[in-house]
């Protein structure tokens, strides 16, 4: 079995894995993600920014095969990220309300054994409902949009605001599973060799690690 790190203090990103019962270690990474530049592609940030984080922590490793992951909202070029204050939250949802757009998220791949890297990026579009605001301050209310890219996250609550998606579901929570299996495969590695034995209605055992924050030169 392949030794899995991923490299996020995401809890939803290590919810995917653990309610599939892989086995993974988690070592959030000390990578600071810059913010968005003019000039650069969203594509670009999101993959650069995923390639960060999973160098870095790679780099601290003798062994194991390193996921890192960066999601953005995407809204006629404009990219949103997570808000920095409950005012951005609600207007970040002011500008996806009825509206179209793109969740784009990056994910790589790095092995710390061989330094082998594999990087590429994922894209779902979604729509909102036309909501009111009583619906948009109560769904505020509900969750805590601060650690999440447009504010808003489509599992739970967000079943009630997101009227349709097109693409990869679990890359709007965060980690698109499908492009992850197909890098992995690349490597002569899966996912589903990478499941302990799980019990019905049971999960993967995890193990974190914990690291000072570091400004990436």
């Amino acid at each position: 079995m392949h030794k899995l790190v991923l490299a996020s203090t995401s809890p939803r990103r290590s919810a995917l894995l653990r309610d599939m019962g892989i086995v993974f270690e988690t070592i959030p990474s000390a990578f600071i993600e810059p913010d968005h530049a003019d000039g650069r592609t969203p594509r670009t940030h999101v993959t650069s920014n995923a390639r960060g984080k999973a160098m870095d922590v790679a780099a601290r490793l003798k062994a194991g095969i390193v996921i890192g992951a960066d999601t953005v909202v995407v809204l006629r070029g404009r990219v949103l990220g997570k808000p920095s204050s409950m005012n951005e939250a609600r207007r970040y949802l002011d500008a996806l309300n009825g509206q179209t757009h793109y969740v784009l998220s990056g994910i790589c791949i790095a092995d710390a054994a061989h330094g082998r890297v594999l990087a590429a990026a994922e894209k779902t579009r979604v729509t909102f409902r036309q909501l009111g605001s009583h619906e948009i301050e109560r769904y505020l209310e509900l969750i805590n949009p601060l650690d999440k890219a447009g504010a808003y996250a489509i599992q739970g609550h967000g079943a009630i605001i997101v009227e349709r998606i097109a693409g990869c579901y679990y890359n709007v929570m965060g980690l698109p599973l499908a492009r992850l299996e197909t890098m992995l495969m690349q490597w002569g590695c899966s996912l589903f060799d990478c499941m302990g034995p799980v019990s019905r209605g049971s999960t993967g055992p995890t193990r974190t690690t914990g690291v000072h924050k570091r400004r990436h030169p």
